[in-house]
Parts: C-alpha cells; structure tokens; sequence
C-alpha cells in the first residue's frame, strides 16, 4: 500500500512539471496519463493488490489523482487553443491565396474519348483485353499463322519464346477474345496501347494508341462499313472532308481498304503533312475473313462482320495542330498546360 502511495506521489510531481510548450502537449498528455493503456488505468489495476480494509482509502487518494491529471489535461488544451489563436493573429487574412495550377487532360486522352463517343452513338460498346498476350489471340488467330510473311509487317517485343508472350501489336486481340464468347451479334470497339519496335522519330514511335472497331452479326456487308465510316469520318472532321477508298490487304479481312480523307491541314491543296497529295491515310478495315471466324467458333456460313482499327496520335496530331509524335509521352508540362480547359 506505501509502495503505491508513492508512486502515485511521484506521478503527481511528474504531471506538475510536463512540459506545455509543445503544440500537441495536451494529446501526449492524454495517452500517457489518461489513454487506455495510461497511468491512471495502470494504477486502477493494481486495486486488487490493496488490502481489503485499506481499499476504501486507497480508492480516495486515487480518485483524487485522476482529477487532478484531468484538470491538468484541461489546462494543456486551453493553453493550446490560445496558442492556436495567437499564431492566427499573426495571418494577414487579407492577402490573396496561392494559385493552384489547374490540370488538364492528355490530348491522347481527349481524342480517345471524342472517337469512343462517336461509335458509342452507332451502339458500339467498349471492350478492353491484356497488353501482355500469347501468340494465339494476337496473330495466329488473326489468320497469321507460324511463318506467315504478314508477321514482318508488325515488328515485335517479345517477352518469352517458348512459350510465346509477347507485347500486343494491336487491339485485334481484344476482337478475338470476345469472339471467342459466343455472344452473338457484337458490335465493340477496342481502345487501347499497343506496342512495335519501330525507331522513334517525329512521325512513329515503339508504343502508341489504337481503337478498333468489331461488328458480328447475319447479312453485315461491306455497305455497312462504308456508312458506319462515312458517319464517323463526318463527326470527327465535318460534314465536308472528302473521303476515298483504296484497296489493301490485310490477313484478318478479305476485301481489305484503307481510308483517306481529304487532309486538313492544307485543305487537299497538297502540303509536306499529306506528302502534297492532298490525301492521308486514317484507318484500315475490311469484312472480317471467314478463316478468322471458324478460329472462334462462329459459322462465317451465318454470320458476316467487318472491322476497322486506326491510331490515335495521329487524328490528335491533326486536331491539336502537333508536329511531333513524341512531344506526347515527354511529359513536359510546358506542352500539356496547353490543353488546360480543352475536352
């Protein structure tokens, strides 16, 4: 009992002299003394140690050195508060705040979004897939078998050989993963970034962005990509860019084209952008091959569909006026705060 009685004595000159020049002085005081894992608890839990005849008295003085730190914890606080209250005193409310530079979106990003809502309005949906994919969903699928000479069209990065994991080269594996669904018609569209190993320069670079289009269902014709096309090309670029076909060939459709549109920046006069034919080239497409569609399960005897895929950087590069293809990963804010307020 003497032993706790002065101990409780020597708590009570520690709390006397606790330092209250500290800005959080109060809470330290709180955990140390009166927290659940403090003094006063601590000194609760030796009662049992007490005599049963002494318990009564015991129980007075240590109510009374409770009180006595909650007083002292009141004090810190007060004391605190003032100290809050002086140190804004001294803040001239009056001066104007700090500028907070407002952010913007990457111009990848908006032309993404611009192209997705167009489609989105024709009831194409959004569909996503890997960057990282085997060699099955991203070429031979495609019709692009083992050996295929197409393949040195596409130089790639591959992860692994044996097995074959590779860095997407385009988002026509997303096609063939939700073809492989079953769920029949489809009509998406597929965003995304891709990667070739291609040297990088003003006009090409080793990743860049791509949407493609898909669309499945009985008696698709390629009348019904030339509209869906023509719709699109007018949305993006206006009601008078001129439009042209030519014929291409690409493995994972038969007939294949490439698209061109009047250029825009020199209005078709012929500039060193369109290489002064007046034309450039936007997007590929074609009716899907039927080869592609047994490879997922689906009867090209009952369905038909065309697909379409085009770059993001470079209807970016027209809109945004941008002459360099690199200036968008650089990360220079000298060149994203320009598109500060732009959507």
């Amino acid at each position: 009992m003497e032993a706790l009685l002065q101990k409780i004595e020597t708590y009570r000159r520690e709390i006397e002299a606790f330092p209250s020049n500290e800005n959080d002085a109060a809470e330290q005081f709180r955990i140390a003394y009166l927290g659940t894992k403090g003094l006063v608890k601590s000194l609760m839990g030796e009662m049992k140690q007490v005599p049963a005849e002494r318990k009564k008295e015991f129980g007075q003085v240590l109510n009374e050195f409770k009180q006595f730190a909650e007083a002292k914890h009141e004090a810190l606080k007060a004391a605190g508060a003032q100290h809050a209250v002086s140190t804004t005193a001294t803040i001239d409310l009056s001066l104007p705040g700090d500028v907070i530079p407002v952010g913007s979106r990457h111009p990848i990003s908006m032309m993404r979004h611009r192209i997705i809502a167009i489609f989105q309005r024709l009831g194409f949906s959004v569909a996503e897939g890997p960057e990282i994919e085997d060699d099955w969903h991203n070429f031979t699928a495609l019709n692009l078998p083992e050996y295929h000479p197409a393949r040195d069209m596409q130089d790639t990065f591959y992860i692994s050989t044996d097995p074959a994991w590779l860095l997407r080269t385009h988002t026509s594996n997303i096609q063939i993963r939700e073809m492989e669904k079953g769920i029949l018609p489809l009509r998406i569209i597929c965003p995304g970034r891709v990667y070739r190993n291609e040297t990088i320069s003003a006009r090409s670079h080793c990743f860049f962005h791509q949407v493609e289009g898909l669309y499945i269902d009985e008696n698709v014709s390629f009348a019904d990509l030339k509209q869906t096309l023509y719709y699109f090309v007018q949305e993006m670029y206006g009601n008078d860019v001129k439009v042209r076909f030519r014929p291409s060939y690409f493995p994972f459709t038969e007939p294949s084209a490439e698209m061109d549109i009047s250029c825009q920046l020199c209005k078709g006069e012929g500039c060193n952008v369109c290489k002064h034919t007046g034309w450039l080239e936007i997007l590929g497409c074609g009716m899907v091959h039927p080869k592609v569609l047994q490879n997922c399960n689906i009867d090209p005897e009952k369905y038909s569909g065309f697909a379409f895929g085009m770059g993001v950087e470079r209807p970016a590069l027209l809109k945004y006026g941008i002459n360099d293809i690199r200036l968008f990963s650089e990360n220079d804010v000298r060149f994203l705060k320009q598109f500060t307020g732009l959507v």
